[in-house]
């Protein structure tokens, strides 16, 4: 018996998408696991995320040429060393109710004869896994988003990369920063969670990171700042998610757009503290957003591993008939979670476990 698997990218690119679509086709195509397996495979990929399962015409060759990517071994064997995602990704949203498209995903999956179907992306391209999960679309989550604030799993494939780019970006912007006396405010990407922020500011020695989880005053920054400068320190990093807010104050907006699962765009925080930084304290300040940065480049040895191990487990869980699910890293071991359990629950920074309110930062105690 043979099945087919179809496997898609959703939302903001990282680097781990091509791995874990390599890793799904390698394992599910290898020989000598066929040769112990009841059933075979073959594999497709769907370009565009979502858009693609909503736009391809299972009646139209040139449109399945367009949408579908017949995906073997040999295909997929160099996607782990990339970042980005070779099938290309959307924020398309199938179920918004201004314009729901469900039946018309449900009716191409049933037409193009996909037996089993692998989303990988976050809580919105997982949410609508689920979704089509529950009206009898068989599917498997793997998790992706840089800002690791997916609940149900210790990691999410992105993250590992994002961080190390905010510590490269900010060892660089160190040279600038002491030649010129400046303070840097630092800008990065973390709509709810500040895992991004708090990670890659703990790693390249950020002087003070501002998370969504605690909101911040001004006043405190430019105090820590004054006692900086006291020791004989001429400049400071500030890093700064971009969903951190002042007490009192909504979160920054880059404009009035807001995508199709309904999520404005954020943006502006480090403009609006680098501002208020020179116009309280007379120290010159620059902001800089690295912004698209955080996604790009190639993948890190952990992402490269994880993409690895969160493919393979997709497949063992397609065999296992365990649909409806997510794969995850719980205590350091590969398993699975039920994907309604990680939608509408963000895994939000602890703050009395990770932060340090008074000065700003990642807490200097371990062992609570």
């Amino acid at each position: 018996m043979k099945q087919k698997i179809a496997i898609l990218t959703g939302g903001g690119d990282c680097p781990g998408l091509n791995g874990a679509v390599k890793w799904v086709t390698k394992s599910a195509l290898d020989l000598k696991l066929a040769e112990k397996r009841s059933v075979s495979f073959e594999v497709i990929g769907i370009a565009n995320g979502w858009k693609g399962m909503v736009e391809v015409d299972p009646d139209d060759p040139k449109s399945c040429d367009r949408y579908l990517k017949h995906l073997d071994e040999e295909t997929v064997r160099t996607w782990d060393r990339y970042g980005g995602t070779n099938l290309g990704t959307s924020r398309t949203n199938p179920f918004n109710p201004k314009n729901d498209r469900s039946e018309k995903v449900i009716d191409n999956i049933k037409k193009l004869g996909i037996d089993a179907l692998v989303a990988i992306g976050g809580e919105d391209t997982l949410g609508v896994a689920y979704k089509l999960h529950k009206s009898g679309i068989k599917t498997i989550g793997i998790p992706k988003t840089i800002d690791n604030d997916l609940t149900g799993t210790d990691y999410s494939l992105g993250f590992d990369t994002a961080v190390n780019v905010i510590m490269e970006e900010i060892d660089r912007l160190r040279t600038t920063a002491g030649s010129h006396g400046r303070i840097f405010v630092v800008e990065t990407m973390g709509r709810h969670a500040g895992w991004l922020a708090l990670h890659g500011g703990e790693c390249s020695g950020a002087y003070i990171i501002l998370i969504p989880e605690h909101l911040f005053d001004m006043d405190r920054i430019c105090e820590l700042l004054r006692e900086r400068r006291g020791r004989e320190i001429n400049y400071s990093i500030i890093v700064a998610s971009e969903g951190a807010r002042p007490s009192g104050q909504h979160e920054f907006l880059r404009n009035g757009k807001v995508d199709e699962f309904g999520h404005p765009s954020l943006g502006g925080i480090a403009n609006y503290i680098s501002g208020e930084i020179e116009k309280k304290t007379g120290f010159e300040s620059r902001p800089l957003v690295l912004s698209y940065l955080q996604r790009g480049g190639t993948p890190s040895a952990h992402d490269r591993l994880m993409a690895r191990r969160f493919g393979i487990a997709a497949v063992d869980m397609i065999i296992n008939e365990d649909f409806g699910r997510m794969v995850s890293l719980l205590r350091g071991q590969i398993t699975s979670v039920p994907m309604k359990e990680i939608i509408h629950k963000l895994k939000l920074v602890n703050v009395n476990k990770f932060y340090d309110t008074e000065r700003y930062n990642g807490r200097r105690s371990s062992i609570l």
